[in-house]
């Protein structure tokens, strides 16, 4: 499991990315329950992911609307199957309306520069 901490903060809110080989919705579950193991991610507002499969595309918002579309698309372009990518975000008080999924992209695209680059996270 690769985890990027602290890779954006906007107006109060955090975000975070992590990810790791997986191949199936239960294998998806499995590796939530994992991440929510660590306290601070499992009191986050919202733990969006995608994931592309054998069996097809997987994704869940987790309460924040368009994040796991986002995510998903991201996979595809970049080819990448059988990885779950994780964007956590840990909400301040302030919306911030479509530059969320700004961050978003950018939380994902930090995660595949480090995953091309043979980067560990920590």
């Amino acid at each position: 499991m690769r985890i990027h901490e602290n890779v954006i903060s906007d107006r109060g809110s955090k975000y975070a990315v992590s990810g790791g080989p997986c191949t199936s919705e239960d294998a998806a579950k499995a590796f939530i329950k994992t991440l929510c193991r660590h306290k601070k991610f499992a009191k986050a507002t919202h733990n969006s992911w995608a994931l592309l499969t054998a069996e097809g595309p997987l994704k869940n918002d987790d309460g924040e609307a368009g994040a796991g579309m986002v995510i998903l698309r991201m996979l595809e372009r970049e080819g990448l199957s059988d990885h779950i990518v994780v964007v956590t975000r840990w909400f301040g008080g302030k919306h911030l309306g479509g530059d969320r999924f700004r961050h978003v992209q950018e939380a994902v695209r930090i995660y595949i520069a480090d995953l091309r680059a043979g980067g560990t996270g920590h």
